[in-house]
C-alpha cells in the first residue's frame, strides 16, 4: 500500500543557473535611479505563476535551455532586470546597477502530477516549493521551472517590485513569450524612469492622510496579524454578470470590478469585530494613460517602472451592511474616479514623495495602521492565455506573494486561461473573511476541474 506521506507535495531543486543578457550595447551598462513612484512600491517581491498541462514536454532539459536562450535575448531589451539593486550611499535610496549580473533560473522536480496540486491552499504549496527562497540571493528577478510527473510544467517568475509594477511585468513576460515564439516584439520598452517632481514640489495635504514614509526594515517587520491565508478562487462568468446586473439596478452603469468590489465589501463588513465602527477598501490604479508626458497621454504605454497609486475609501460597517450592491458600487465608482480622472493626483503624489525623501513610502493601509481593510488589484489586461513559451498556452496564470506578514487583506483578479469570461482570484485573507466568502457560491475554491485538467 502507498504511504500517504509519499503523495504529499514535495519539490526537489535540481539545478540553478544564471542567465545574462546577450548582445548588450555599451550604453546599457550604467546606474539607474528609481523614480519617485518606484519608491512607493515597498520593495515587496511579486510572483507570477503559470501552469502548463502535460504531456507537452518530452525533453525537459531542451525546454529549459530554450527558455534560457529566449530569456537572455529578452533581457537585452529589459537590461535593468538583469542588474542588481543596492542602496546608493549618496542618496540612501535604492539604485539599479545595470551590470548584467543576470537573472537566477532554478530547475525543480515535483513528486505529483499537476492535477493533484492543491491550488486552493497556497500556504502549503507555494512558499519554498513553487518559489525558490534563498535569503542570500541577490537577484531582482528569479525564475523557477518545475516539472511534474504528468509531464506538465509550472513556471514562477519573482520580481523585486522596484523593477516595476504589474503593467511593466506583463510587458516583460509578453516580450519573453514573443521572443520564444520568434515573433516581433509588440512592446519596445521605455526604460527612462523619467517621472520627475515639479519645481518647486507641491501637493494636496490629503496625501498626508493616505501615505507614510517608512524604512525597508519596517516593511519587512509588519506586525503579525491574522491575515495569513493565501487562497486561489475561481469565479464563473455568470456570477460576475449577476453582480454587475445588481450593481446597475439603479440605472447607473457600473463596471464588473466595481460590482465585484461592492460584493466583497459587503461580505467583508460581516466579518469585522464590533470594536471597529468603520472599514476601508482600496484599489490599485495605474497612472499610464493618465499622466500627460510631453503632451501625449499615450506616451507612457510602454513605460517600465512603477506608475501605481491607490484609491482609498472608508465607510461605516453599518452603512455597508445595510446598503444594496448598487449603493455600494456607486461609492466604489466615486472613490476610484477621484484618482482615475485626476492627473493632478499623480503629479501631487510624485511631489509628495519628493518632499519626504530619502526612504520608501507606502499607503498607510498596507502597514496595517488604518484598521480593517482590503485592497483589490485588477489584472484584466495582464497576459494569461497568450503566454506561450513554445509549448502551448497555460491552463492557469495567477499572482501571489512570498511575504509572510500582511497588514491588509489583498485580492487580485485576472481572466482565467479558459477565455470564457471567468476569473481567477488570488487572495490573502483573514480566516473569517475566507469562511464568509466560501459560504456563498461566487468564490469557488480553485480545483483542477476548473482548469479542465
Amino acid at each position: 500500500m502507498e504511504n500517504p506521506e509519499d503523495r504529499k507535495f514535495q519539490v526537489e531543486f535540481t539545478n540553478t543557473s544564471i542567465v545574462k543578457a546577450i548582445n548588450l550595447l555599451p550604453d546599457c551598462h550604467h546606474k539607474l535611479a528609481l523614480s519617485n513612484l518606484d519608491l512607493l512600491s515597498g520593495r515587496f517581491p511579486v510572483t507570477y505563476l503559470y501552469f502548463y498541462q502535460g504531456p507537452l514536454i518530452n525533453n525537459l532539459s531542451s525546454t529549459v535551455e530554450s527558455l534560457k536562450s529566449s530569456l537572455a535575448e529578452t533581457l537585452s531589451y529589459y537590461y535593468p532586470f538583469a542588474g542588481r539593486i543596492i542602496e546608493d550611499p549618496a542618496t540612501r535610496e535604492p539604485l539599479i546597477i545595470c551590470d548584467n549580473t543576470g537573472a537566477l533560473l532554478v530547475e525543480a522536480k515535483a513528486n505529483i502530477p499537476l492535477k493533484e496540486l492543491d491550488l486552493y491552499n497556497f500556504n502549503d504549496s507555494f512558499h519554498g516549493k513553487l518559489v525558490f527562497t534563498n535569503s542570500e540571493s541577490d537577484f531582482p528577478m528569479q525564475v523557477q521551472v518545475t516539472n511534474y510527473t504528468c509531464g506538465g510544467v509550472s513556471i514562477t517568475f519573482t520580481f523585486d517590485h522596484a523593477l516595476g509594477d504589474a503593467s511593466a511585468f506583463g510587458k516583460f513576460l509578453s516580450s519573453w513569450s514573443q521572443v520564444a515564439q520568434k515573433m516581433p516584439l509588440s512592446c519596445i520598452p521605455d526604460l527612462s524612469r523619467n517621472l520627475r517632481a515639479r519645481l518647486p514640489p507641491t501637493y494636496h495635504p490629503s496625501l498626508d492622510d493616505i501615505f507614510v514614509k517608512c524604512t525597508l526594515e519596517e516593511i519587512r517587520n509588519i506586525p503579525k496579524t491574522n491575515i495569513l491565508l493565501k487562497r486561489l478562487y475561481y469565479v464563473d462568468a455568470s456570477s460576475i454578470n449577476k453582480l454587475q446586473t445588481l450593481a446597475c439596478a439603479d440605472g447607473n452603469k457600473r463596471t464588473k470590478i466595481e460590482a465585484f468590489s461592492a460584493y466583497i465589501w459587503k461580505i467583508m463588513a460581516t466579518t469585522i469585530d464590533k470594536s471597529h465602527a468603520k472599514c476601508k477598501m482600496g484599489w490599485l490604479v495605474d497612472g499610464r494613460g493618465r499622466l500627460n508626458v510631453n503632451g501625449d497621454h499615450s506616451s507612457m504605454s510602454n513605460y517600465i517602472g512603477n506608475v501605481l497609486t491607490v484609491a482609498i475609501e472608508e465607510a461605516s460597517i453599518v452603512e455597508i451592511k445595510q446598503g444594496s450592491i448598487s449603493d455600494i458600487a456607486n461609492n466604489v465608482h466615486e472613490a476610484i474616479s477621484k484618482v482615475t480622472n485626476n492627473e493632478a493626483h499623480f503629479l501631487d503624489l510624485i511631489d509628495w514623495i519628493e518632499c519626504h525623501k530619502p526612504g520608501l513610502m507606502l499607503p498607510k493601509v498596507v502597514l496595517g495602521r488604518e484598521g480593517p481593510a482590503l485592497v483589490l488589484s485588477s489584472g484584466r489586461r495582464f497576459p494569461v492565455a497568450e503566454l506561450d513559451f513554445g509549448f502551448g498556452s497555460p491552463v492557469l496564470g495567477t499572482v501571489s506573494s512570498i511575504i509572510e506578514n500582511s497588514g491588509v487583506g489583498y485580492m487580485n483578479q485576472r481572466p482565467s486561461a479558459r477565455s470564457d469570461g471567468s476569473w481567477i482570484v488570488s487572495a490573502i485573507l483573514w480566516p473569517e473573511l475566507a469562511a464568509a466568502l466560501e459560504s456563498d457560491s461566487v468564490f469557488q475554491p480553485l480545483r483542477a476541474s476548473h482548469l479542465q485538467i
